[in-house]
């Protein structure tokens, strides 16, 4: 237990969390205490984490057979029911123990024949609201049946393993993730649903290409509704099926390992779907068995169900749900969605951080804390070099630092307020009156210590009712310009800003970078999956690669570019660098300069002002060099700069100078020749 009279780490850092000393050390201590209790009762937190190993279904193989457990404390009876028994609700009994579990046994004598392989299951649950059939908690795979669109259970246990072949795989992704944000079943340009393996064999080869070195996936957990993006989960322990079996995901993240690519999931441990058929709302007949009862146990924006991270169980359920992942399919980390909701009661909700009070002293879920912290703490455990992030819009302080520190163990946080500014920033306001000292601030404030994952956009922003920055920029042109040969001043701005707003959110936002797939080449339209309002269509639900594939059209200008930034960034690994030193802000000509990592960045954002012999201050003397210009033919430019010059200082009053041609709409990125 931390010594109080001594400061922690955090107030260290930052003064004006001096009041909040004891608050801090209070949550330090919930966790510490947490962890030792938990790992009194099962040796470690990761032994406390093989819960999947002991719930639901698993084989003996000592004794030959298959046990079935259920944790339903307040259920009357269970009752397993599948094709193995022809669905007979009363033939299959499982027995309850002194801990609320319930159990069953199918030995092999009597069922290898029956209960094997792709049985199909379920569990028949009496409780006080009524006789209903449910999925296992536990389960590790749900099918939904073509017809009748009912989802069951199913055994997965295929008579040859998945055979791993990434064991020479070393995750350095943590020190600088360049992170591609995708979907499995829109990955693909067909209109329908693509699989494990096409993103395998055909998305793959792209993001190496363009340099990424982690691939964040969305959407893997199953849920029963393909239009929620997969942020409504009902079977935490079992991969989608929709995209394929659970041995083509390992094969998908086996080849990515293989090209030196890290894989993320997104894990949903904010909140959880409420349908009943499907997921753990009232299994065992209460309202608070996972969940927290009565109106703190829904989340009403989300019209879901939220954890109660107090219960042991829960924690158990969730901490195993993060070692199934990573031990099971190898994933190297995860972005944690929701941390937001999680960490307050009143989940963030019309609720301004304006105030340290905010973080410590209103409707703060301590419980959801310590979960956090646990997490954090048992996937650092698991895998070295495992990285997490997560998705808190509040600043909460010491997100991102190590709990000894007195933080809650996230490695990065997502800068949610980097596209937010931007989307706001082309929806209301000219290029004219952009406000660059805004602008700077917004992309460069971030806290002291804690690492940021800056985007420009994310699939938040292209969803259907909003727009992707291409086609806040382009909007309809898009349809009727993007040849090659047809100029069009729509179009050229689009594609100027489009470089520019993704090399300034690189450059100065953050410590990791992620893009949402199909941005880089600046993908149009929205995405609206299938529903009833757009008669189930697929249409926008997919990824056009044939548009970046042409050779007639500029998307392929916008693809290189991305390339040509992102192999800068890992090539002088700039985001390991400190933050960036402002060296030039020019109102008049909406200029921007900055140094970061010994490379001097310069954005002219003027709409019309380019500028012959434009003057600068550097922090070295020497020769200059451009090594990135998105004026050039390559990226769709109008070629007006020579890459080819040497740039020399000039010294003038005591600072070396600069002087470049800065041609309107463009970003350049000088490095000083050795």
């Amino acid at each position: 237990m931390a010594n109080p009279s001594t400061k922690v780490q955090l107030v260290v850092d930052d003064p004006w969390l001096e009041p909040y000393q004891q608050d801090i050390l209070d949550r330090q201590t919930r966790f510490l205490d947490q962890k030792k209790a938990l790992e009194s009762h099962a040796g470690s937190l990761r032994a406390f984490a093989d819960a999947y190993k002991y719930f639901g279904f698993n084989y003996d193989s000592k004794k030959k057979g298959w046990y079935y457990r259920e944790w339903a404390p307040a259920a009357y009876g269970l009752f397993l029911i599948g094709d193995f028994n022809n669905w007979n609700r009363e033939s299959h009994p499982l027995a309850k123990n002194e801990s609320d579990i319930w159990e069953i046994f199918l030995p092999d004598t009597e069922y290898s024949a029956t209960f094997k392989h792709q049985s199909l299951v379920k569990v028949h649950i009496k409780a006080a609201n009524g006789n209903h059939d449910r999925i296992p908690a536990y389960i590790t795979r749900a099918l939904q049946d073509e017809t009748t669109k009912v989802f069951s259970g199913q055994i997965w246990a295929p008579e040859n393993s998945f055979k791993w072949s990434d064991k020479d795989f070393v995750l350095t992704q943590a020190q600088m993730p360049l992170i591609y944000e995708a979907h499995i079943g829109m990955a693909q340009e067909k209109e329908g649903v693509g699989t494990y393996v096409e993103f395998a064999k055909i998305v793959l080869p792209r993001i190496k290409k363009l340099g990424y070195n982690t691939v964040q996936l969305m959407a893997v957990a199953e849920h029963p509704y393909y239009g929620s993006f997969g942020y409504h989960v009902s079977n935490y322990f079992a991969p989608s099926s929709r995209f394929g079996t659970p041995e083509d995901l390992k094969f998908l993240v086996n080849e990515a390992h293989k090209l030196g690519i890290a894989m993320i999931m997104d894990i949903v441990h904010s909140h959880a779907v409420k349908n009943f058929d499907e997921g753990l709302n009232q299994l065992d007949g209460t309202d608070y068995q996972y969940f927290h009862d009565g109106g703190k146990g829904y989340h009403d924006q989300w019209d879901s169900r939220l954890f109660n991270y107090g219960k042991w169980e829960v924690k158990q359920f969730l901490l195993s749900n993060i070692k199934y992942w990573m031990e099971e399919f190898h994933f190297d980390g995860f972005r944690f969605d929701g941390v937001t909701s999680m960490l307050y009661e009143h989940h963030g909700i019309y609720e301004a951080f304006d105030h340290y009070d905010k973080y410590f002293r209103h409707q703060t879920d301590w419980d959801a804390i310590t979960y956090v912290t646990l997490a954090n703490d048992l996937v650092h455990n698991l895998k070295k070099g495992a990285f997490t992030v997560g998705e808190d819009m509040s600043g909460m302080p010491g997100g991102c630092r190590t709990p000894e520190d007195g933080g809650l163990g996230f490695d990065y946080r997502l800068g949610m307020g980097i596209p937010d500014f931007w989307i706001k920033l082309l929806k209301h306001t000219r290029d004219e009156e952009w406000n660059i000292h805004e602008l700077y601030t917004t992309l460069s404030n971030r806290r002291y210590k804690e690492k940021t994952i800056c985007y420009s956009e994310s699939h938040d922003q292209a969803l259907v009712g909003d727009k992707t920055i291409a086609f806040w920029l382009m909007d309809k042109e898009m349809y009727w310009h993007m040849d090659e040969e047809d100029k069009d001043y729509v179009i050229e701005r689009g594609m100027a800003l489009h470089k520019m707003i993704r090399l300034i959110t690189l450059a100065l936002g953050g410590e990791g970078y992620m893009n949402f797939i199909g941005n880089e080449f600046g993908h149009p339209e929205w995405i609206d999956f299938p529903r009833e309002g757009n008669h189930w269509s697929y249409k926008y639900a997919r990824r056009q690669w044939s548009l970046v594939d042409s050779e007639r059209l500029k998307y392929r200008f916008l693809n290189n570019f991305d390339a040509e930034m992102i192999a800068l960034c890992q090539k002088k690994q700039l985001l390991n660098a400190i933050a960036a030193k402002q060296l030039n802000m020019d109102d008049n000509n909406k200029v921007i300069i900055f140094e970061r990592h010994n490379l001097i960045f310069v954005f002219n954002f003027s709409p019309l002002n380019s500028i012959y012999d434009y003057r600068f201050a550097v922090p070295q003397s020497g020769v200059y060099k451009i090594i990135l210009n998105s004026d050039a033919a390559t990226f769709g430019g109008q070629h007006r700069i020579d890459n080819n010059m040497d740039y020399i200082t000039q010294l003038q009053d005591g600072n070396n100078i600069l002087s470049l041609y800065l041609t309107n709409r463009t970003a350049l990125v000088l490095e000083k020749k050795k």
